[in-house]
């Protein structure tokens, strides 16, 4: 209790839960566009309760995680060399998720460009299977993700309690986002092969990631807030487009 009392008297505390709080936020967005996409897969009437489940293991993982930070740490120690780099149990993680991101975006995009060919569906099998094929996929998601989300914030600070606070924030943000942004992508099907291509990029970085090459993060989403940016503006020049026609008729 006095060491929790000591931290919120430490400004020094404060800054690091604010930084790690955006650093969390930032990090679920990828685990949240992934979400989105599987959801709107399911039938509208199991759509919600599948992003609060997903959300809901995606936290219950991370406290977990948590609760295991000595074991956390051994993560990054090499078990084996490779081509002179030595790659850990997190590496392994890091790229056997990025390979499933890559090929089920690869998939997905498929299936967009040739929607006559649907004789698969991304969540497969029939309905009554798809719900808990989905779970599992955003599970495996979750599992990558939350690796990915710890690492850092064991990197960021040494205090326990700013990390859950910070984790606990975060997914409350992805949990309250979810349902707008899902439904975002389901009313523009443009956006829909935009959020494909940043589940294609950030596959193709967690396996570099994997792999011993350092992609600084501020590259990756700086390139996603510009390509947001731009299909923003198509999608308010389409708007207008079709407002000016509307009118003349």
């Amino acid at each position: 209790m006095d060491s929790i009392l000591a931290l919120m008297q430490d400004p020094a505390a404060w800054i690091a839960l604010v930084t790690l709080i955006v650093m969390e936020v930032v990090l679920g967005i990828d685990n949240l566009i992934f979400i989105s996409i599987l959801t709107n897969k399911l039938p509208p009437e199991h759509r919600e309760r599948a992003r609060r489940i997903g959300i809901g293991l995606a936290l219950v993982m991370r406290l977990a995680l948590l609760g295991t930070i000595a074991w956390i740490v051994q993560l990054t120690t090499p078990i084996f060399e490779l081509f002179g780099h030595g790659y850990s149990w997190k590496d392994m993680i890091l790229i056997a998720g990025g390979l499933f991101l890559v090929w089920k975006a690869t998939k997905e995009i498929h299936h967009n460009v040739d929607p006559i060919d649907h004789k698969e569906d991304m969540v497969g099998g029939p309905v009554t299977t798809s719900f808990a094929a989905a779970i599992g996929q955003i599970l495996l998601l979750d599992l990558v993700f939350s690796v990915d989300s710890i690492i850092t914030a064991v990197g960021m600070t040494p205090h326990l309690p700013i990390m859950v606070i910070a984790v606990v924030v975060a997914v409350t943000v992805m949990l309250v986002a979810a349902t707008p942004l899902a439904n975002f992508i389901e009313r523009n099907p443009t956006i829909v092969m935009l959020a494909l291509a940043f589940l294609m990029m950030i596959g193709t970085t967690l396996i570099a990631e994997g792999m011993g090459f350092h992609v600084p993060k501020g590259y990756v989403y700086a390139a996603m807030a510009f390509s947001a940016v731009v299909e923003l503006l198509n999608m308010i020049s389409r708007n207008a487009r079709q407002k000016n026609k509307s009118s003349r008729h």
